[in-house]
């Protein structure tokens, strides 16, 4: 089972990095303010699960920076996403907007949320 595991996430990166998305072009001050606005968001990760590609492509394809955090090599980060998030679930966004945090799970609903942001 852990051969399967292995072969497909490896080709799921595979795959991810031959065919990566091209980021949107903005003005330079929209991108910047972009960047200010999106610096605190971080997202938790597995790096080959497919979900999580899925969204990692969707930040990509908006031009956006958002730090990514491995939760499954990473036992400090694995750690935060179960104490501060609730569970260890991938992909997970943490984000913090007036000292406020929120945690997004579901691939869907977080590129939702990211596309109403990249507006």
């Amino acid at each position: 089972m852990k051969l399967v595991r292995w072969l497909l996430g490896s080709l799921i990166l595979f795959f991810d990095f031959v065919f990566t998305p091209r980021s949107k072009k903005r003005p330079a001050d929209e991108q910047q303010q972009l960047d200010l606005l999106t610096a605190q968001f971080k997202l938790y990760q597995f790096k080959a699960c497919p979900f999580c590609v899925k969204v990692r492509r969707a930040i990509k394809r908006e031009g956006l920076k958002v730090e990514t955090r491995d939760a499954k090599n990473n036992p400090q980060y694995r750690q935060e996403l179960l104490e501060q998030g609730g569970k260890i679930k991938v992909p997970c966004l943490r984000i913090e907007k007036d000292n406020q945090v929120t945690w997004l799970y579901e691939s869907n609903d977080i590129i939702a949320y990211l596309d109403k942001v990249a507006v």
